[in-house]
């Protein structure tokens, strides 16, 4: 089903959207990892983020994860050049670095089950099944979406 059909369905009810970065909003097949700076936007996912982003009842986010501590920076200037309509306080991106080295999926978990549940339809798009299966083990309560999902 396609991102805006998800928020048509959910009328008057507060929404979360947390979005990934790699493989979902940029091109994580350009540029090595440490030159993010680098990485093609995909301006038809970003597109449709922005369009969704103008409903009322939208909350926006950014769920991401680094491998090292310097990629959040790098990340952030990236996000400011090509998603500006997300805001800096609404962008999670956790470091495996500072985590001991965890895996992403593990990490990406543990961050959805510590969302605050306050009635809001919380949506996660992702464009790894491993991510994606992982948090639907532990939290039935999120909608899973892949990247396909942005585009119709």
């Amino acid at each position: 089903m396609y991102i805006i059909d998800y928020v048509k369905q959910f009328k008057n009810k507060k929404i979360k959207i947390y979005v990934d970065m790699d493989g979902v909003i940029a091109d994580y097949d350009v540029g090595k990892a440490c030159e993010y700076d680098k990485k093609r936007p995909l301006l038809t996912n970003i597109e449709a983020l922005r369009k969704v982003s103008k409903d009322k009842n939208v909350e926006m986010f950014i769920l991401s994860i680094t491998r090292m501590t310097i990629g959040r920076d790098e990340k952030n200037r990236w996000l400011d050049k090509y998603v500006d309509f997300i805001k800096v306080e609404n962008r999670f991106i956790i470091s495996r670095e500072e985590h001991n080295f965890m895996p992403s999926k593990t990490l990406k978990k543990k961050f959805v089950k510590s969302i605050k549940r306050d009635e809001s339809i919380i949506i996660v798009i992702d464009d790894d099944p491993a991510i994606i299966d992982e948090i639907r083990k532990s939290s039935e309560d999120v909608y899973l979406l892949k990247d396909t999902s942005l585009v119709k």
